[in-house]
C-alpha cells in the first residue's frame, strides 16, 4: 500500500471522524475504488474498522473509523514515561504536589499564550492563533464558525491524553488556559471531551455582552 495515501486516510479519519469511502474519496481527491482498496489494506492491519449503517431508503452505508490500534498511531507524548513520572509525584508529594505541578505547567503555557496574543484583539483572530499553536503542540486543532455567531474550537487529538486520564486537573487547567488566552469578553464551554469517551474535544466560544458571566466547564 502507498504509505502516503495510507497516512492521508488515517489522518482524514482522525481529523474528520467516521466517513464513507465516498466521503474519503471526495476529501482526498482520489477514486472511490482506490480508497476502498486502501481501506481493505488498513482493515487487514487492524488500523480501521467499519459499521454498516442503515438509512431510511436504499442499501446500508459502510462507515469507516479508526480502530484503537489506528488511534495509537498518533503521538501521545511518551505516555508511559509521563504516567510513571505522575505516579512518582503523587506518591512523593501527594495531591498537593500534583496540583503544584499542574499550576506550574499552566503558568508557563499562559505566559506563552499571552505573548502569542499580544496586540491581537478580535476574537476570531485570537482563536485562529490559539488553534495554530495547539496544532503545533499536537492537538490537531481547528476553528469553525457556527450559524449562531459562536465558534467551535475543535481538538481532534489529545497529545496528553494519558496524563489527562490519570489526573483530571490537566483538563481543568487547559479549559482555564483557553479562557485566559481568549479574554474576559467571551465565554468558553467544553461540549465534547475525549477523556469522557468522545472522538474529539470541542469548546463553544461566544462573545459576551457587557455584564455577562463567563462560561461554565
Amino acid at each position: 500500500m502507498n504509505e502516503r495515501t495510507k497516512n492521508r486516510l488515517l489522518y482524514a479519519l482522525k481529523a474528520r471522524g467516521p466517513q464513507t469511502s465516498a466521503d474519503l474519496a471526495a476529501h482526498l481527491d482520489v477514486t472511490t475504488v482506490a480508497v476502498r482498496q486502501h481501506l481493505d489494506g488498513l482493515l487487514d492491519e487492524g488500523l480501521v474498522r467499519f459499521e454498516d449503517v442503515r438509512g431510511t431508503v436504499g442499501r446500508p452505508k459502510r462507515v469507516w473509523s479508526l480502530s484503537e490500534h489506528g488511534n495509537s498511531r498518533f503521538p501521545d507524548n511518551h505516555s508511559g514515561l509521563l504516567l510513571d513520572m505522575l505516579d512518582g509525584v503523587r506518591a512523593l508529594y501527594g495531591e498537593d504536589g500534583m496540583n503544584q505541578l499542574i499550576n506550574r505547567r499552566e503558568a508557563a503555557i499562559r505566559a506563552q499564550y499571552d505573548s502569542l496574543m499580544s496586540g491581537v484583539h478580535q476574537l476570531e483572530e485570537r482563536l485562529k492563533l490559539l488553534a495554530d499553536q495547539r496544532s503545533k503542540e499536537g492537538y490537531m486543532a481547528e476553528v469553525e464558525q457556527q450559524p449562531d455567531g459562536s465558534f467551535l474550537l475543535i481538538e481532534n487529538h489529545c497529545s496528553i491524553c494519558a496524563a489527562a486520564r490519570a489526573c483530571q486537573g490537566f483538563c481543568r487547567s487547559e479549559l482555564q488556559l483557553f479562557r485566559d488566552a481568549l479574554g474576559p469578553e467571551c465565554s468558553v464551554v467544553r461540549e465534547e471531551h475525549i477523556v469522557s469517551g468522545a472522538r474529539r474535544c470541542t469548546y463553544r466560544v461566544r462573545a459576551l455582552k457587557r455584564g455577562s458571566a463567563s462560561g461554565e466547564a
